[in-house]
């Protein structure tokens, strides 16, 4: 109280207390103006284009919701369905795959753990398009998977590998693999491995450790990790345009073509407003569901 009361009788003391109390708030001040400016503002102006009416020549003519209904259809309704079904496979492949590796690096490896970590991180290092070259090599007729399989006769005649789904899943899943294993290898990093041989000791078989210790405590870890690689694979366009050789549309490639038309910049805003909205459904959707799974697990190990 007397310090309370001091304060209020002294200026120089109240703005001492003032700038102790929102110090904290000035530090963050700058990145939320960041985001601001590079994130909700771009939004809020698609979402603002995204109801324009504009003549061919880019002239304003009102306001209108026929962008909306170009884009309310069954062809796009479709692409977006399957942009979702291919970034929620892709996280789904990234998350069985990183699991093992996060597992084998974090408590399998000892000295050589941050080679591991450096090699994963490595082509991140590099251009992209360089790693889509690599690819093509690998992939294309001729190429050392195709003469890798009929070496070991596996095959009797080449594979078209590329201009394929399978080369766009191949291709997505090396992209973003990093982003899953990474905050689940951190977990584990943190995760006391005496616990696992506590539960052995007690009788408990892989499969229960695994329920009932280990996926409680690594499901924000796989949330955050599933989140990372889902979300930026439902907007890609280069993978599917580089390795889909323009047999497969996704998202991303409706939005360029359409953003990069001439007088279709309207219909890309609204196109784009409506994936947005069907990714946030989706996202609410996965969040239901892993909130549910993890309610179940924790309830497990009561």
């Amino acid at each position: 109280m007397s310090e309370i009361a001091q304060s209020s009788s002294n200026p120089s003391s109240r703005s001492k207390l003032f700038f102790k109390k929102e110090f904290p708030f000035a530090i963050g001040s700058p990145a939320l103006i960041w985001q601001f400016i590079f994130f909700y503002l771009p939004l809020i102006f698609m979402v603002i284009s995204s109801i324009f009416k504009l003549s061919v020549d880019g002239h304003f003519q009102g306001l209108t919701l026929e962008n909306f209904a170009h884009v309310l259809n069954s062809t796009y309704l479709f692409t977006i369905a399957e942009s979702l079904g291919v970034a929620f496979f892709n996280a789904l492949i990234c998350l069985f795959l990183a699991v093992p590796l996060a597992y084998f690096i974090a408590f399998r490896i000892k000295r050589f753990k941050t080679l591991f970590l450096i090699l994963l991180i490595v082509p991140f290092w590099t251009n992209f398009l360089l790693h889509v070259c690599a690819w093509f090599f690998v992939l294309e007729i001729n190429g050392f998977l195709n003469n890798l399989l009929l070496s070991i006769g596996f095959i009797s005649k080449p594979i078209h590998f590329l201009n394929s789904f399978f080369s766009i899943i191949l291709m997505m899943v090396y992209h973003y693999f990093p982003f899953m294993v990474l905050p689940i290898y951190s977990a584990l990093e943190k995760f006391d491995e005496s616990l696992l041989l506590a539960s052995s000791d007690l009788g408990a078989s892989k499969w229960q450790t695994l329920r009932r210790i280990l996926l409680p405590i690594l499901m924000p870890a796989i949330k955050l990790g599933f989140f990372l690689v889902f979300i930026p694979s439902f907007g890609e366009f280069v993978i599917p345009e580089l390795m889909g050789g323009d047999k497969h549309y996704f998202v991303g490639n409706i939005v360029t073509q359409y953003m990069l038309g001439e007088g279709t910049t309207s219909i890309g805003a609204a196109f784009t407003v409506l994936s947005c909205f069907s990714l946030v459904l989706a996202i609410m959707g996965i969040q239901w569901m892993t909130t549910k799974l993890q309610n179940l697990l924790i309830g497990a190990t009561r």
